[in-house]
């Protein structure tokens, strides 16, 4: 019996580490709002910080109207930790669902335009 179940962990984690290798930043993206959701609605606080850590570091600062954009974003993560911290699951989920939708609209848009 465990050798079955460590067969299927590994075949498993190889098919999450292919799925993660092969997606696109976008879905990358979608993914990291996922799991920060999840885990802010198990009550998690570590691994939904963890994750919004990892939306902060996607922030890029590259020119002017990206630093705006990033600059806001940034101060909405850091309000999602910290609502965390104060024990606020439901703030955390509903900011972190609308950013993912709205995230969502963005990559459909950009798609349908050609870009």
């Amino acid at each position: 019996m465990q050798n079955t179940v460590t067969y299927r962990t590994n075949k498993l984690n190889t098919y999450l580490a292919n799925e993660i290798l092969n997606s696109s930043p976008e879905k990358l993206l979608i993914k990291v709002f996922d799991f920060a959701i999840v885990n802010s609605q198990k009550h998690d606080i570590v691994k939904t910080n963890e994750a919004i850590q990892q939306l902060i570091n996607a922030l890029r600062f590259d020119n002017e109207e990206m630093s705006a954009i990033s600059s806001g974003l940034l101060r909405l993560y850091q309000f999602c930790q910290d609502q965390m911290r104060k024990h606020n699951y439901d703030v955390v989920k509903e900011i972190l669902v609308q950013l993912r939708e709205t995230w969502i609209t963005v990559f459909n848009q950009v798609k349908s335009n050609g870009y």
